[in-house]
């Protein structure tokens, strides 16, 4: 059998904060945490949407329209920004929560053009019985942060989420760029 040879990946980051010691280990144990949790949130929003009867974006769409209604409702593009997706995907599944009972949509008074959602009292009613479970699962999962952690981790979260949707963009133009040239050849 032949000997493995010795290979080591080239650094995975350039940039000097991201690097230990000239060393990108901690990059790359960073990058598998994150897709840990990542699986993990996902497998916990998919229980709750389960026991909810819809699917997991459906579940996120319903808690942020809770967390962002106010007194008026919440208007689509207000929901796209919050959850970082599309308008045109907060308007068909919300469409699909509004003919199950979950949602309320009327017209925006102030843009008769815009729509604004709010929970329905049905939605409510259903959120409310597993408001409990919902606490548990999140106090555990995030229970070891304590309040400076939090609020450190909060921050990173967000410049992360801002530096990915430049990559996002980045890797949508590369797509784009790929098929034209494919088409080209053609």
């Amino acid at each position: 059998m032949p000997e493995a040879a010795t290979y080591a990946l080239p650094l995975t980051v350039s940039r000097e904060a991201l690097l230990d010691g000239g060393s990108d280990r901690r990059f790359r144990s960073l990058v598998g945490d994150l897709f840990t949790i990542s699986a993990r949130m996902e497998l916990v929003r998919e229980h709750l949407a389960r026991r909810l009867g819809i699917t997991g974006p459906q579940y996120s769409l319903i808690v942020a329209v809770a967390h962002l209604q106010g007194q008026t409702g919440s208007s689509v593009g207000s929901m796209a920004q919050s959850l970082h997706v599309s308008s045109a995907f907060v308007a068909s599944e919300t469409g699909k929560l509004v003919r199950r009972g979950f949602l309320l949509k009327r017209v925006n008074p102030l843009d008769r053009r815009g729509v604004l959602l709010s929970i329905a009292p049905a939605g409510r009613l259903k959120l409310d019985r597993i408001s409990e479970e919902i606490r548990a699962l999140n106090d555990v999962f995030f229970g070891s942060l304590e309040a400076k952690a939090f609020a450190g981790l909060s921050q990173a979260m967000a410049t992360l989420v801002d530096s990915s949707a430049q990559v996002a963009r980045r890797l949508h133009d590369l797509k784009t760029t790929a098929q034209t040239a494919r088409r080209a050849i053609a």
